[in-house]
């Protein structure tokens, strides 16, 4: 998003010992659904397919109101990159929970936030930073995406030395990226050092058939370890970036933990601004966010 230029008794033998064996599996299997769980499901990329998945944070959006100050930091203010025209608040207009999602909404209308910046739309935008951070793990949200031109939402990662180090040093990882204009496309990127702005390791991918993502919610995911990024939408892979495919005389900056982001832009350099066509107010829905390690 930052673009500068989830015991019977048997006798020994053979067949005794297969139907202990079976039975203790069917135990077993029965024990996790009467408590309610379920078994994670097996990486299908390329590390090791031994290991698990394990649910290390995660936010079902329940409640109501703001969301979770545990888990999220609600930004506010108007001066931001790639010349975006929205000022991001923490009104319930541009950011609450309700029915079970994060709802973050664009409206056009002028405000004039702390910052003593003016802004002519509004918008919502949060954050891990300082809350929550991880490195290497599976990263997905389920999402329903707004749909309009100059509407560019987005679920990203960036490097918890961001302050310290800048961007693009600090990396970025970019989930999903959607721009109003490209109703059936999202894209996966990586920022670096030397891969940044308009140059990232990038990807994209379409919907079959013409359909729109603001039609439905989607899972949007990322799979990353030491040395490779995946990506996916709705379960399919599309992009799978490696060190192999840094550009001479870049490095790999994706070796130490990120927090999350997730926002709704207005206009930018990317997807342009809003037109005739754009309607307000558009709307981001967010069910779930979840973060997984190994």
């Amino acid at each position: 998003m930052e673009r500068l230029q989830i015991t019977p008794r048997f006798k020994h033998s053979s067949t005794m010992a297969t139907a202990c064996a079976a039975a203790i599996i069917f135990i077993g299997f029965f024990a996790d659904v009467a408590c309610g769980q379920t078994k994670p499901a097996e990486d299908t990329g390329a590390a090791s397919t031994t290991q698990k998945w394990v649910l290390t944070w995660s936010d079902e959006f329940n409640g109501t109101g703001a969301p979770d100050p545990s888990k999220w930091v609600v930004a506010t203010g108007g001066k931001w990159a790639n010349n975006e025209l929205q000022a991001y608040t923490a009104r319930p207009e541009n950011i609450r929970q309700e029915n079970g999602a994060l709802v973050i909404t664009a409206e056009k209308g002028t405000y004039t936030g702390a910052d003593g910046i003016t802004r002519d739309y509004t918008s919502g935008r949060m954050s891990t930073a300082t809350l929550f951070t991880q490195k290497y793990g599976k990263f997905e949200a389920r999402i329903k995406i707004p749909r309009s031109q100059g509407m560019w939402p987005a679920f990203w990662l960036l490097g918890d030395d961001h302050n310290s180090l800048g961007w693009p040093d600090c990396g970025e990882i970019d989930i999903m990226e959607n721009v109003g204009k490209e109703p059936g496309t999202v894209h996966g990127s990586l920022h670096g050092p030397g891969y940044s702005g308009n140059n990232p390791l990038t990807a994209s991918y379409t919907l079959p058939n013409g359909q729109a993502f603001a039609d439905d919610f989607h899972v949007f995911t990322v799979e990353w370890e030491p040395n490779a990024i995946r990506f996916y939408v709705d379960g399919n892979l599309y992009e799978t970036k490696t060190p192999a495919d840094l550009p001479s005389g870049t490095r790999w900056v994706f070796d130490h933990p990120f927090y999350l982001i997730l926002n709704l832009a207005v206009g930018g350099s990317w997807p342009g601004n809003p037109d005739a066509t754009t309607v307000f107010p558009q709307t981001m829905l967010v069910d779930y966010v979840r973060v997984y390690s190994r």
